[in-house]
């Protein structure tokens, strides 16, 4: 058998499946077409309103089934525990400012105040910085001497 005469029997055979494929369809809604009435129903509407409800009874018995074997039923699962670590937000009151600045005052390093009230090392610094506890950049830092070049 040459190359080409094999291409030729696949293209059959591709043509008899897609054929198979075809009626296959039409006989699977031939048949379900047929359901309603083969099961004694007057409506598309009133079986599958049957088949809800059977599917909602079915599911009611595999979640009643699965608590008899000790399982929880998988649509039930337990709430999500909180990440370790995380916590809700601090609200920072005036009772929280006065006292982390009677810690700064106390000389407390600004990491073990963080700690110690719950809050950031960043709140910390804006509560240092609105008691006006912290030195700006601009006094802190010597000023310049600019010399003027030297007349000739």
């Amino acid at each position: 058998m040459s190359f080409i005469d094999q291409i030729a029997e696949l293209e059959k055979a591709k043509a008899k499946i897609a054929q198979a494929e075809a009626k296959l369809a039409a006989d699977r809604t031939t048949a379900l077409a047929k359901l309603p009435g083969d099961y004694g129903f007057a409506s598309l509407n009133d079986f599958i309103k049957a088949l809800t409800a059977a599917a909602g009874k079915a599911g009611k018995a595999k979640k009643a089934k699965a608590a008899k074997a000790g399982k929880a039923p998988k649509a039930a699962k337990a709430p999500k525990a909180e990440k370790a670590g995380k916590r809700g937000r601090t609200k920072i009151t005036p009772e929280l400012k006065a006292q982390v600045i009677e810690a700064v005052k106390a000389d407390k390093s600004g990491a073990e105040i963080a700690k110690a009230f719950g809050i950031s090392l960043p709140s910390v610094q804006n509560i240092k910085k609105e008691a006006g506890l912290v030195k700006s950049r601009t006094a802190a830092a010597p000023a310049a001497v600019v010399e003027a070049p030297a007349a000739s």
